[in-house]
């Protein structure tokens, strides 16, 4: 029997999380050779696409959308369909919005066995009028691989069957946030401009500057909070976007410009954990948080908002606190905790990084993601076109 062809489109291959997780997910597929895998995008830009050719994968094909309503869009999804036929693609695997839209509507056309959507977050990113169109496409999709129950939850309060959600959840490969040996917190904040002494503490954020969903400003307020409880704390904000401007204004007009540092987009994240003592997100929605995962396999205690699947991660007292979206009050009492208690900051940060080598890793990922392809090819072998039998949740969910 010959290798089956798996197809994962991206709407582009600029540094989020899906578009990383996909990177992820093709390099697990690569090296455990059940699945041939090929890549196709929306948009042929970002930092990503050289690490996908790395892979093996070259010419990747650009599908270049202006709308979903004009000519344009008939003419791509036509080329589409056209590829996934000569390429004899088995698996379409999306996402996001714009690709679950085009790339299920073009992988049934296409008459693909296996159509598997996505839904990575539970709300804060696109309109109702969206949400309509990506439910629609998401009908003729064979599954909707959702990243959390969280996630699952409000798919079937969108209406989506729920024996057709999947919920496989990301892994994390634990060398992206173990720093090179021998290497000294002094060294590692001296990477970055930080501050060098070792008796001063860091907090650090890791998200996107890109979405107001990510609540920077909850962080900023409870920033100055800590500052004022434990003087001298630097506070790192790793992360790039159009909104940068105007934390930076935020950040001065709370006094905090001496003691924040924007560091921009960050690619050695295992050398900026190791430097950090608190690590938090403040976002208001998420799906499943990357950053959540890295600041646990990094051994470093979590101070978060309890949204999205951040609860199906973090075990709170464990391996950290969850506060309430907007809460900034009780997101600063938690970080001066963890940094006034060096013994309980360091007890969870270990207790963290346990339950990511045992619940989250790489290989638990691959695992459920390639049962999930097995049980749509299987149920497909007779009917190409159709997929009747639903596909229980429970069959490949860790």
């Amino acid at each position: 029997m010959s290798t089956p062809n798996v197809l994962l489109l991206l709407d582009s291959f600029e540094m989020g999380g899906a578009e990383r997780q996909m990177l992820v997910l093709a390099r697990l597929l690569s090296k455990s050779g059940r699945y041939r895998v090929h890549f196709a995008c929306l948009n042929r830009t970002g930092q990503l696409l050289e690490e996908a050719e790395q892979l093996g994968v070259h010419d990747i094909p650009e599908f270049p959308l202006t709308s979903f309503y004009n000519w344009n869009m008939i003419v791509q999804l036509r080329r589409f369909v056209r590829f996934l036929r000569e390429q004899e693609i088995d698996v379409v695997h999306t996402d996001g919005f714009y690709t679950n839209v085009f790339g299920m509507l073009g992988a049934r056309l296409a008459g693909v066995p296996a159509r598997v959507g996505s839904r990575v977050e539970t709300g804060g990113w696109h309109s109702r009028a969206k949400h309509f169109i990506e439910r629609s496409a998401f009908r003729v999709a064979s599954v909707v691989n959702a990243n959390s129950e969280a996630v699952k939850r409000v798919l079937a309060r969108d209406g989506v069957p729920a024996e057709k959600i999947a919920v496989v959840y990301y892994g994390l490969d634990m060398g992206r946030v173990t720093p090179p040996p021998g290497l000294t917190r002094s060294e590692a904040r001296q990477m970055f401009g930080l501050p060098i002494e070792t008796d001063r503490k860091m907090v650090t954020i890791v998200a996107n500057m890109r979405h107001p969903v990510k609540d920077y400003p909850m962080f900023l307020r409870a920033a100055q909070l800590v500052r004022e409880a434990v003087p001298g704390t630097t506070f790192a904000l790793a992360g790039e976007g159009e909104l940068t401007d105007e934390l930076r204004v935020l950040a001065r007009d709370l006094g905090l410009k001496h003691d924040t540092l924007f560091l921009g987009r960050c690619d050695r994240i295992a050398e900026l954990l190791f430097a950090s003592d608190v690590c938090v997100l403040s976002s208001k929605a998420e799906g499943f948080s990357n950053s959540i995962l890295e600041y646990m396999g990094a051994a470093r205690p979590v101070v978060a908002t309890d949204v999205g699947g951040a609860a199906e991660v973090i075990v709170e007292r464990e391996s950290g606190y969850l506060v309430a979206s907007g809460d900034d009050e009780a997101m600063a009492a938690r970080i001066i905790e963890l940094l006034c208690d060096e013994e309980k900051a360091r007890a969870m940060g270990e207790r963290g990084r346990e339950i990511i080598r045992t619940k989250f890793s790489c290989e638990a990922q691959l695992e459920a993601t390639e049962r999930l392809y097995d049980q749509l090819l299987r149920r497909g072998q007779n009917q190409r076109n159709e997929v009747s039998r639903p596909i229980s949740d429970l069959e490949i969910s860790r």
